[in-house]
């Protein structure tokens, strides 16, 4: 384990993390709020620390290796998450403790989007912009690390996903190369954002609204600057430009950059978990629907689509943005939505849960093994795509799966002891472990009236849900240690 190269890094992380706190003190001095001491402050302490960690090994050159990619992206989010708190715990105009500014912090960072705030149409202009901008961040961490380093480091099935990386995305290695893909996914990710933000202010929204939602949209994450989420407006433009940047971010970014560069949205079509995704999707849109119209909830047809379709974006991909309170649906409707939030987006995109991918590989796989069932001695390849998957693969994505609903079952039982209902717990798992942040049962109007320890318990599955799970779980193993 190179210690003195992750303090580097990490060091240099937090110098770099120390400017985002600028945003928001000229989002103060703009809106003339006097809001911007905590921000101040927040910068000093971040850059700081990081120099302390730079300074002593800025000249210390080694190359990363695999083991040390571990340890450095679980440090990523995990300090850059109690980094972030800072600003909230310090202000005078939010009057949350430690543990509820770290939970919300880490909510923002994860993507997640679960929040213990009320009133936050009343807050400052300066706490809502760092609310958006931590979403966006993280947002874009997520991305650099599913299509740049996961991969790599074989996560969970990933390395089938390496296969199928374009261009300058594809590597075997740390490498510096990692600065290439980042940079082109950065270009990607704010011409995303800029386009999401000016279809946001065409529609309606004013300036700040608009680019404080393209970030919450494009990053998948689910804050909002108004207790009402997206039913502030119930503007159907707003929704389906919501919907459409919602799906966009729950794509693989890997495809938009093929797109991006053949100039043809053929990419797409030949992208078979885009086919499954969107398929899901389709069909999930298609069966709300029409139970709306059959528990004859008070909308139109056409009120029913767009709610329907938003809120099948929002929760499948584990964006959390909400369009009306899907909560008070009636019948399977609720839990309908939760369900999705697990299969979750594509691998390499924003979105949550075990990815789109891995379910596609699990529900082939047991096509193939019920074919086998029938003819024992038959030889079946099982394809995705124009690849044939190897068995090292699948039993890497059912181990993932494994590990993510035994994780699941545990923390549902350890929710229930915390005093929640069954309901309840299941939906805090999947706001959590599937960074979905949004609710049902208790939960349902958010997460502020939870115990502490439960509080603890969902920024831990935050963490795991966006580090792909075994990404944090190897370091609490023995070997991982050992020299």
């Amino acid at each position: 384990m190179h210690f003195a190269l992750i303090s580097k890094i990490l060091g240099l992380l937090l110098v770099v993390f120390s400017f985002t706190m600028m945003p928001p003190v000229a989002v103060s001095y703009w809106y003339q709020e006097g809001s911007e001491g905590p921000f101040l402050v927040s910068f000093v302490i971040t850059l700081l620390l990081g120099l302390a960690l730079w300074l002593p090994f800025f000249k210390h050159k080694e190359e990363l290796q695999t083991r040390d990619g571990f340890l450095v992206v679980t440090l990523f989010w995990s300090v850059l998450g109690l980094i972030g708190a800072l600003p909230l715990y310090i202000s005078d105009d939010v009057p949350v403790g430690f543990t509820d500014a770290v939970f919300e912090s880490m909510s923002g960072l994860t993507t997640t989007g679960a929040t213990i705030l009320s009133g936050i149409d009343f807050l400052p202009k300066p706490i809502l912009c760092d609310r958006q901008q931590l979403q966006w961040l993280g947002g874009m961490g997520v991305v650099v690390l599913a299509v740049a380093i996961l991969p790599m480091l074989g996560v969970g099935g990933m390395q089938l996903y390496t296969a199928e990386i374009p261009g300058t995305m594809k590597d075997a290695k740390l490498t510096p190369r990692i600065a290439e893909t980042a940079k082109a996914l950065w270009l990607l990710y704010l011409f995303i954002t800029t386009a999401c933000a000016v279809l946001y202010w065409a529609a309606g929204m004013t300036v700040f609204d608009a680019i404080c939602h393209s970030f919450s949209t494009v990053a998948t994450a689910g804050f909002s600057t108004h207790d009402a989420s997206m039913a502030y407006w119930d503007n159907p433009w707003i929704d389906w430009t919501a919907t459409l940047f919602i799906l966009i971010g729950g794509l693989n970014f890997a495809l938009h950059f093929a797109v991006w560069r053949g100039r043809s949205l053929m990419a797409y079509v030949l992208d078979p978990e885009f086919r499954f995704f969107m398929t899901l999707f389709l069909l999930y849109t298609g069966l709300i629907t029409v139970g709306l119209l059959a528990f004859e909830v008070d909308v139109t047809a056409d009120d029913a689509l767009r709610h329907s379709a938003f809120q099948v974006a929002s929760f499948s991909t584990g964006t959390g943005l909400t369009s009306t309170n899907a909560a008070a649906w009636p019948g399977f409707i609720p839990y309908l939505l939760i369900f999705t939030s697990f299969i979750g987006g594509c691998a390499g995109s924003t979105g949550g849960g075990m990815k789109a991918v891995r379910a596609a590989l699990v529900f082939h796989h047991s096509v193939r093994e019920l074919r086998r069932l029938i003819y024992p001695n038959g030889m079946f390849a099982l394809r995705f795509g124009r690849h044939s998957v190897p068995d090292r693969v699948l039993q890497a994505v059912w181990g993932f799966v494994g590990v993510y609903i035994t994780l699941s079952v545990i923390f549902t039982l350890l929710f229930t002891m915390t005093g929640m209902d069954l309901t309840t717990a299941v939906s805090a798992v999947a706001a959590s472990l599937n960074n979905l942040g949004v609710g049902i049962g208790q939960v349902g109007g958010g997460f502020a009236n939870i115990t502490d320890s439960a509080k603890w318990m969902m920024t831990v599955l935050m963490v795991a849900g966006r580090l792909e799970v075994f990404t944090l779980l190897v370091l609490f193993t023995p070997m991982f240690w050992r020299q």
